[in-house]
């Protein structure tokens, strides 16, 4: 048995609409709403979904840049959410967090090696300061004749590196990655996401790495969640989801995802999916997705679906749907 690093339960972010003179609540806007899932030691949580899903908003709640409307958080079997201040300045030198744009996530006054030891010097780690910084960058591949540099002196890749050193300072034991290749270019992106990899490996680190893009992650993550309007629809063993994709917005996904042969890109079946993501303040009745959904029926408009273990499947694969799909995706499967 794996043991568990992070755990959240049925998490909410709901963010108040106020409105008038007196600034009362008109509404609220539920960005995270419900969310529950485990991440064990030394492996790595894929979250996907399109732009508003709450897949970043439930990041900063993790990292404790928000607080929760409702839900707990735990880190390494503790509640964190009853934290005092100096209890949770001691948690978060383990969970360290990259954030999505390397270039407004640093500060273009500093130069990289002030950037890399500042979270040393918050935790009064300054013995050999230098020598760890330059350690540092050696570990992500820059160069020692970069500490003096400025951030734009860097390529966007280098930049991105400079925040994984900077993440990677104090030892943490979580890294929470909120789409650190998404403003990357393409041959770039493999290059940050195998050192990821090789830092993993070499360092023992847990990751829960934020995309949008299902491609992006696939070699990357041992599992999947994909979530959509502040809900999880569906996690499993990376394996599995690939394989065999149960929720009809995950099969969506997989099926925007190019295939390098044309023939078989001709062949297989595509899902549109048709209508806007409606909005987080007046979430859809019922189950989020019927809305959009090409199966939904009368009863997904007015019943809501359990997140529950799909028993027709493999084990531990968790959907949220009234009718599950049964396609066997052998195409991504083969990639």
């Amino acid at each position: 048995m794996s043991e568990s690093l992070l755990e959240i339960r049925d998490l909410k972010m709901h963010f108040p609409m106020k409105q008038g003179v007196f600034q009362r609540t008109k509404n609220e806007v539920k960005a995270v709403n419900g969310v529950s899932f485990t991440v064990n030691k030394g492996e790595t949580l894929g979250i996907v979904g399109e732009s508003g899903c709450g897949k970043s908003t439930l990041a900063r709640t993790i990292v404790g840049l928000l607080k929760p409307t409702s839900g707990d958080i735990l880190f390494e079997g503790e509640s964190i959410l009853q934290y005092n201040a100096k209890e949770f300045h001691r948690l978060r030198r383990n969970i360290q967090m990259v954030y999505q744009d390397p270039f407004t996530s640093l500060n273009p006054r500093m130069r990289a090696g002030d950037i890399i030891s500042a979270p040393l010097k918050a935790y009064n780690q300054t013995d050999n300061l230098k020598n760890r910084v330059l350690e540092l960058m050696d570990l992500v591949g820059l160069k020692a004749e970069d500490y003096h540099k400025l951030p734009h002196q860097f390529s966007g890749g280098q930049r991105q590196r400079i925040g994984i050193a900077r993440a990677l300072a104090l030892n943490p034991k979580l890294i929470i990655l909120d789409e650190p290749v998404s403003a990357l270019d393409v041959s770039v992106q493999a290059q940050v996401i195998n050192l990821l990899e090789d830092l993993q490996e070499e360092l023992g680190l847990t990751y829960l790495f934020i995309a949008h893009d299902l491609s992006v992650i696939r070699h990357i993550s041992d599992k999947v969640g994909v979530m959509y309007l502040g809900k999880m629809m569906e996690l499993s063993e990376s394996e599995s989801l690939y394989k065999n994709a149960r929720h009809p917005y995950t099969n969506a996904l997989l099926s925007a995802i190019p295939i390098p042969s044309s023939a078989r890109e001709k062949k297989r079946e595509r899902i549109v999916l048709t209508g806007e993501l409606p909005s987080p303040s007046e979430p859809p009745s019922g189950c989020v997705f019927h809305t959009r959904c090409p199966f939904a029926t009368e009863f997904c408009k007015g019943n809501v679906p359990a997140f529950d273990v799909d028993e027709d499947n493999s084990p531990g694969h968790y959907v949220s749907c009234f009718y599950p799909m049964d396609n066997k995706r052998e195409e991504f499967a083969r990639q």
